[in-house]
């Protein structure tokens, strides 16, 4: 039996390391997202000095742990081999739910999940044992749970949104008050003592972390809590000093240092008070094993009260931890992705909005809306142009061709977001509350985004909703850590060996699915060969230019349409729910070109400007092309989704005429474009007239048939809406090539 619990340890090892992984893929975009956000230092240097951080706060961690050990629950109400269960059951939730949430690229908070977890899995072994005690009832299972503790924890997590959010805010106002946009300006005058006061707390969070994982922190325990004053004061002469030197002598902005300190800080931050989240229940489970081990009692009588004594961590482990940590951070591709949810709903700028508006986002930003209007009219006139030319943004904030590649917000805002979130978390650790990290990063970042009115009229409702869905998915991280964690604890009680190994490969499983299914996402979203955006700025070039995305278009439409006639002629809604997802690309992409019609006409010369009217024609063309192919291919999956009869031999056939007239014409139209031969494009409107007339005389035959044989009234309606559809198409088409021939032959 001794044997099971080696294993269950070993798993809980493997676990571990997982855990690791898929938590810093979580986690680091708490870190890194100002420092990426603002591109004041290069991406190699954010990663070194985030490694540093992460490494050294692993390194030195220590107190946090005590949490999985005896922070959720009373570790003397259970015996060994229920522990054991316990700590099984949070892990393999931990992992999948973290994963989970990677692959669809939202931060959520691992302490939640393990707080939770812990909680789930502690109530439903406390329930299991109740009822089978015959002296227990319910109202014994507050004896099981740390509930003083586990309240704490649990509203200081949540309260914490609301604080972050507020002092996120305010902090970032004033120091817009102060700075404005123009804050390059200001800086040389200012900057000295704003760099003194953001490094004072910066510095004094780090301090405060680094040290008080060392075996030196009594040395300094008495002058850092009665001295807190002094040591503020000297801290802060010290950084302003610095800040005014550094930009003397290298004639450099102090943001840049505040920034890179920050990302520091807050890595180092992460890892010392997160670290339980990830290896707090292997530690915990190795001590419980060590212990009952060494008493030589049945695994069922041993009391696990042992977990209620202090217990250093490890340091070989945090050694360990500390390097897989900096491995993941360096190779996750899910940590990227979970980084662009925050820099996207924070962005200053315009860029394509990941979320869409809601019926609660439409809500808040109208009643925000009018909150502000009315506090508008109580404000001085004097006031309100005060504070209106310090949130005047600069041009090249507004507009630009290239507003995806600008820094997402500026280093003023970057600067406060570090600093606020440096403060907060490290006055949370001085309590040992294992405050959630996730939710003061994002909720300070989200707050500045607001104060900095990056929030506006055209952007609020995508991003207010944005905001809802990751607190949103805070919430079921929440729910769903319990209810599983509870759940996987029943199982493991009943299954016990086979259960868990069953459950193992099950996680195994869903976790290489998750992988792959991510590496599919990652590598459509890198494939260049979609429809790209007019750069050019003369009448020449963007006909030039257009003509790619027409030759691309083209090429994807006749596919598209060939894979949906053979789709239907097979009863295929394998291939014809692929084709439908090939429409909605490339719907996808046209409307992606025509949310850039602003910046493009914005970008071009005042020589130039009649182009824009032939790019807006040309998109206007592509997105009845998509809209027609849309059309055709969502009526074609209904019909077979829904079991109708298959279309009849005579009209298969008809459809088939039509596939091979339509597929060598728009062959021809491909190589036209591909080729630049547009003189042959007359060629292709000659023969409109023809085509057409084919698809007119199969109408004919249909009605014709209706009349005499036809029995479906499903199967005629597809037909007809496919041949008139494809009518529609098909003047779509030529309409495009007359615009092209007609704009070229200008030029």
């Amino acid at each position: 039996m001794e044997n099971i619990y080696l294993l269950m340890l070993v798993a809980l090892v493997v676990l571990a390391i997982a855990d690791l992984v898929v938590g810093v893929s979580n986690d680091a975009v708490n870190f890194l997202n100002s420092a990426i956000g603002s591109k004041a230092i290069s991406f190699k240097t954010i990663m070194i000095v985030a490694s540093l951080g992460i490494f050294f706060g692993a390194v030195f961690s220590s107190g946090m742990m005590e949490v999985a050990r005896k922070g959720i629950f009373m570790p003397g109400q259970f015996y060994f081999d229920e522990i054991m269960i316990i700590f099984m059951a949070v892990m393999i939730t931990d992992i999948l739910l973290l994963d989970f949430f990677n692959t669809l690229g939202m931060p959520t908070s691992t302490t939640v999940s393990i707080v939770f977890e812990l909680l789930g899995a502690a109530v439903v072994m406390a329930l299991i044992k109740i009822s089978a005690s015959d002296t227990e009832t319910l109202s014994n299972l507050a004896g099981y749970i740390n509930t003083d503790k586990a309240g704490e924890i649990i509203s200081g997590i949540f309260l914490s949104v609301i604080i972050a959010f507020t002092i996120g805010a305010l902090v970032q106002w004033l120091s817009r008050l102060v700075f404005s946009f123009e804050y390059e300006k200001k800086v040389k005058n200012f900057g000295a003592i704003f760099g003194g006061v953001c490094l004072t707390a910066i510095g004094y969070f780090i301090f405060f972390k680094g040290l008080k994982g060392t075996p030196y922190y009594d040395s300094f325990k008495d002058i850092l809590s009665s001295q807190v004053y002094a040591v503020i004061g000297v801290s802060f002469v010290f950084w302003t000093l610095f800040s005014w030197l550094f930009m003397k002598i290298f004639k450099k902005s102090i943001l840049i240092i505040v920034i890179a300190i920050g990302t520091f800080g807050l890595a180092l931050a992460f890892s010392g008070n997160d670290l339980v989240n990830f290896i707090g229940v292997p530690m915990a489970a190795y001590h419980s094993y060590e212990a009952w081990a060494a008493s030589g009692q049945a695994a069922s009588a041993f009391s696990m009260e042992v977990l209620r004594e202090k217990v250093p961590a490890e340091p070989i482990l945090l050694f360990i931890s500390g390097g897989v940590m900096v491995l993941t951070l360096w190779f996750s591709k899910k940590a990227r992705s979970v980084a662009e949810t925050e820099i996207g709903l924070s962005r200053q700028g315009h860029g394509t909005e990941k979320f869409d508006p809601n019926m609660l986002s439409r809500a808040v930003v109208a009643g925000s809306t009018k909150l502000a209007d009315g506090l508008r009219h109580i404000l001085p006139v004097g006031t309100k142009k005060r504070i209106s030319k310090s949130f005047e943004k600069p041009d090249d904030i507004l507009v630009g061709d290239k507003a995806e590649e600008q820094p997402a917000f500026d280093m003023i805002r970057a600067s406060i977001n570090l600093t606020v979130a440096g403060v907060l978390i490290s006055i949370a650790t001085s309590y040992k509350l294992p405050l959630s990290t996730t939710y003061v990063t994002f909720m300070v970042a989200m707050g500045t985004s607001l104060a900095d009115k990056a929030w506006g009229r055209e952007s609020a409702v995508y991003r207010v909703a944005g905001v809802l869905n990751v607190i949103g998915g805070w919430f079921f991280t929440a729910f769903s850590a319990f209810t599983a964690a509870g759940i996987l604890t029943y199982i493991i009680f009943l299954g016990k060996g086979p259960a868990i190994a069953i459950l193992l490969l099950v996680a195994i499983g869903l976790l290489v699915r998750n992988y792959i299914s991510h590496k599919n996402k990652a590598i459509a979203k890198a494939d260049k060969s979609g429809l790209k955006k007019s750069e050019s700025k003369t009448v020449q070039g963007i006909i030039a230019e257009s003509a790619e995305n027409i030759s691309n278009v083209v090429s994807r439409s006749n596919k598209i349409y060939s894979d949906v006639l053979t789709g239907l002629a097979k009863q295929d809604k394998k291939k014809l729910k692929k084709s439908k997802k090939g429409v909605d690309k490339l719907e996808a992409e046209i409307e992606d070109l025509r949310d850039h019609i602003f910046f493009f006409i914005k970008s071009l010369d005042e020589t130039s400007v009649r182009g824009s009217s032939f790019y807006i024609t040309i998109l206007g063309h592509l997105t009845d092309i998509a809209q027609s192919l849309e059309y055709i291919s969502k009526k074609s999956y209904k019909h077979i989704n829904n079991n109708h009869k298959p279309l009849r031999y005579n009209q298969i056939t008809d459809l088939k005429e039509i596939d091979d007239t339509l597929s060598d014409l728009l062959g021809k139209i491909d190589r036209i474009f591909t080729d630049k031969r547009f003189e042959y494009i007359s060629d292709i409107v000659d023969s409109k007239a023809e085509i057409l007339k084919s698809i007119n005389d199969k109408i004919e035959k249909q009605v014709s048939r209706t009349r005499t044989e036809e029995s479906s009234p499903k199967n005629t309606t597809l037909y007809f809406n496919i041949l008139l559809e494809t009518k529609e198409l098909m003047n779509a088409i030529m309409n495009l090539m007359e615009e092209y021939n007609s704009s070229y032959k200008k030029v």
